[in-house]
């Protein structure tokens, strides 16, 4: 194309190439100093020519930047951060995971600032001040000192950093729920999409948008109950149950309380007062999501180039794809495991395996191939543990 100079219309910025840039700076460089000027590749003034287009090109490529940060669609990091401001959400930073841990010592026992570790070596920070109770334990949350998603089984935090006079123990009964790296833009424009609802005309849509945008919540689902009767899914009559995983309970509960409809009853578990500008206190609850471990036995036959890093790989994508799944799904189907082991040959010229059976399960119950129940408040959980390779061939 010839050059042109830049431009904005009803369908967005344009620009020049700097192929049409250098083309048109050797034109007019000829008309200045005649037709007979040599500017081939090899040449000084083309060599000059040639950094001067490209400095022009980066300066029209800024602009380019500029226009696209003003939409949530086309804008990228900072720019990303403040168009998403028009919503009332930012970007979520690193989350921390997260594991209940049980501490074990003589009654009375105060620990001040106590770290423990898992068998992986990762440090996990205790409340700043605990005191044992009187039947020598203290139940508690311990919060790993690393961000993002690092995991613990459950009795594997075992290990007293900081010891103290009286302090004997600690376990986590229960896996660590995995925390999160820093939000990336993709995951905080999907983000920004669901949060338009906020100002929505439907209070259910509000509600979700509003949960959405909660520092810290990472799954969620809420579900409506418009009928004068218990439904299928034993939600009560004229209600709305919300399952949030992540996020501060009083927060989750006050946002609630804003959007839902007066006289509308709230289905959960947890139960948090919430106080309306006339100091009237009114009980908002919601559940927290009840994991479910899954245990997954694949077996595979052997193919050229089929390696132990394979067989760990198989583990690694198939934990990884039960961790994505969404909240609100009443199914585990089996079919989409095979998907997610098949993701250990996708970046090979050739298989090395292929999958002769698959089973799952709730950890601990007999496997089988078939689809795996779930009740609306339950999120299934995967682990590298959980995941057995059988190997033949």
């Amino acid at each position: 194309m010839a050059y042109f100079a830049p431009y904005i219309d009803e369908t967005g910025y344009h620009m020049p190439s700097y192929t049409d840039i250098r083309d048109d700076l050797i034109s007019q460089a000829k008309q200045i100093f005649g037709q007979d000027i040599y500017l081939g590749n090899d040449s000084q003034d083309y060599q000059f020519i040639s950094a001067f287009a490209n400095k022009l090109y980066d300066s029209y490529l800024i602009c380019q930047a500029v226009y696209n940060s003003r939409g949530p669609a086309t804008a990228m990091g900072p720019g990303l951060d403040v168009i998403v401001g028009i919503n009332g959400i930012k970007r979520l930073g690193d989350a921390y995971s997260k594991a209940p841990a049980v501490v074990g010592g003589t009654p009375g026992t105060v620990i001040k600032d106590g770290i423990v570790s898992d068998n992986a070596g990762n440090f996990w920070s205790l409340p700043s001040s605990i005191t044992i109770g009187s039947d020598g334990i203290y139940a508690t949350t311990a919060t790993c000192q690393t961000p993002g998603p690092i995991e613990a089984e459950a009795n594997t935090i075992t290990g007293i950093v900081t010891p103290t006079l009286g302090w004997t123990s600690v376990t986590n009964p229960e896996a660590a729920v995995p925390g999160k790296y820093t939000e990336s833009d993709p995951q905080l424009k999907a983000r920004q999409a669901i949060s338009t609802a906020n100002p929505s005309r439907t209070v259910l849509e509000g509600i979700k948008g509003a949960i959405a945008g909660l520092s810290g919540v990472t799954r969620y689902v809420v579900y409506e109950n418009d009928t004068g009767q218990t439904n299928e899914l034993e939600h009560p009559p004229h209600s709305i149950t919300a399952v949030v995983e992540g996020g501060d309970d009083q927060e989750i509960a006050q946002t609630i309380a804003k959007r839902k409809t007066p006289g509308g009853y709230t289905n959960g578990t947890t139960t948090k007062m919430v106080t309306d500008m006339y100091d009237e206190p009114t009980p908002i609850r919601f559940y927290r999501p009840t994991y479910v471990e899954i245990a997954v036995a694949v077996q595979v036959k052997r193919l050229s180039g089929f390696t132990t890093q394979t067989e760990d790989d198989i583990k690694s994508y198939v934990a990884d794809f039960i961790n994505s799944v969404f909240l609100g799904n009443t199914t585990l189907v089996i079919s989409s495991l095979w998907g997610a082991a098949l993701q250990a040959n996708r970046v090979l010229t050739s298989p090395t395996f292929s999958i002769t059976s698959l089973t799952a399960a709730r950890l601990g119950e007999a496997q089988s191939s078939a689809d795996i129940p779930l009740k609306f408040y339950e999120a299934v959980r995967g682990s590298k543990v959980n995941v057995t390779v059988n190997v033949v061939g």
